[in-house]
């Protein structure tokens, strides 16, 4: 009897099993066809990954998905999971005598988009940068040390992108906890990622400027209640291509009372662009939103005029599925208002840090046209006005490299005016200081990207 009930209950096993194999080997020939679900996180896909490894190594690379394993320390998220293909301008913050950055998207394009792309791009940052966020303190696998949550998120490295990662996936809030004050004028950059197959009913990623009273307490009792609150919320959604409406809207709070709501669908990105840069310019009450080159906000009102704003929330609602994830990286916080015209007019010298180049290059990122087009308008309003144009470098690598560098970057900035902007070449001169002139110390990544900067003077 033991017999026939093991006989019986061993050919149910092998029919379930039977199905199992027959539904894997459905996965894998589904993936094959649609070559943008390669994100793969569940048990049943994990148990493809774990059959086809052992016996086939091609099915195994077409369900690649992301990587558990530690390689070398490090927690590696995959590119095929995270960026396919993905060739748009994204800013990566960097060091060693760069503007901030390689070019975006990308491990393997070195090109950055040209400035034509950029045409429509006013964005400039603010006059001193105060804040630079990369997670290099940070181990892979754990919560960012400076940060504060409610719910959960880990550090990550994504294969084929520079630098650390903030991963986070499930509902709750994140706040910098070194963020506590926003002057009436200031810029706040950050790059985005999502996994490109994600979910058009996932949760789109939150982003506030607030006003808390204390952010601890705040990070407890939001989950239920918008008491008191003051601030303006802005949602990012990444969508499919053929999707037509979305979920991408801000709304304003004056204590804790919705007071406005606008609901657009520019607020998208789609695959591939799956890794978009956003870049944030508040002017008293003016909140100008852009994602790449795109402005999809400029709201006159979005502030209060009296509130003292000290928080930048981010915050995540509930996802269709678990795999759906967003990456954060790359936070920039600069402050003051520029004023090119009073200051070069006026006072004989203007300084920027909104004209980057590619990393160890004078190649100029586009990026820059915000912060080229305001110089270059004011030259062609001022006609008489002639200036030297002087690039300068933080203190990593040797002297006589850093100097060749920033009189090659002023020399690249003089012929984009020339070329883009028709600025008369009889009016302009270079020069460059290399690492001889620090406005700050080259200690921090704050430090260095202070001083890696252009100058122009009146002469």
């Amino acid at each position: 009897m033991k017999k026939i009930i093991f006989c019986i209950a061993f050919i149910a096993f092998a029919g379930i099993i039977n199905a199992q194999v027959r539904d894997i080997k459905q996965r894998v020939k589904q993936r094959v066809i649609d070559k943008k679900n390669q994100k793969v996180n569940t048990a049943a896909d994990n148990a493809v990954d774990s059959v086809f490894s052992k016996t086939e190594k091609k099915a195994g690379d077409i369900v690649k998905g992301k990587q558990d394993s530690v390689k070398k320390n490090k927690k590696v998220v995959d590119t095929e999971t995270v960026d396919q293909s993905n060739k748009e301008a994204v800013s990566t913050e960097a060091n060693e005598n760069t503007n901030q950055g390689i070019s975006p998207g990308d491990a393997n394009s070195k090109a950055s988009p040209s400035l034509e792309v950029y045409r429509k791009f006013d964005f400039i940052p603010g006059e001193k940068i105060i804040v630079i966020e990369d997670f290099s303190q940070d181990a892979v696998g754990d919560f960012p040390d400076k940060w504060n949550t409610n719910s959960s998120g880990e550090i990550v490295t994504i294969d084929g992108k520079e630098g650390k990662w903030l991963m986070v996936q499930n509902k709750g809030l994140l706040i910098p906890e070194f963020i506590t004050s926003l002057p009436e004028n200031f810029t706040f950059e950050f790059d985005l990622v999502c996994n490109p197959d994600f979910d058009f009913y996932s949760t789109p990623f939150f982003f506030d400027i607030a006003a808390l009273k204390n952010q601890s307490d705040y990070m407890i009792w939001k989950q239920y209640s918008y008491e008191n609150r003051n601030g303006v919320e802005f949602k990012f959604h990444p969508m499919y291509a053929s999707k037509k409406t979305g979920s991408s809207e801000y709304k304003v709070y004056e204590n804790g009372k919705e007071i406005s709501k606008n609901q657009i669908v520019t607020g998208q990105f789609h695959p591939p662009k799956n890794h978009v840069k956003i870049s944030v310019w508040r002017q008293k009450q003016r909140v100008r939103i852009y994602m790449n080159e795109e402005k999809i906000w400029d709201i006159p009102k979005a502030l209060n005029a009296t509130t003292q704003y000290n928080s930048i929330i981010f915050a995540l609602a509930n996802s269709r599925r678990a795999t759906d994830r967003y990456y954060l990286g790359n936070l920039k916080l600069a402050v003051g208002a520029p004023d090119t015209r009073n200051k070069l007019i006026t006072e004989g010298k203007f300084v920027t840090r909104g004209i980057l180049f590619d990393v160890n290059s004078d190649k100029l990122r586009s990026e820059s046209y915000g912060a080229l087009k305001d110089i270059a308008n004011v030259l062609t309003e001022n006609g008489d006005i002639k200036v030297k144009i002087i690039g300068h470098t933080d203190s990593d690598g040797d002297d006589k490299s850093n100097l060749d560098l920033s009189k090659r970057r002023a020399e690249a900035v003089k012929n984009i005016l020339i070329k883009e902007f028709s600025i008369d070449e009889s009016r302009m001169e270079t020069d460059g200081k290399g690492e001889s002139q620090p406005v700050d110390k080259n200690l921090t990544p704050e430090g260095k990207a202070n001083n890696r900067r252009v100058e122009f003077i009146k002469i």
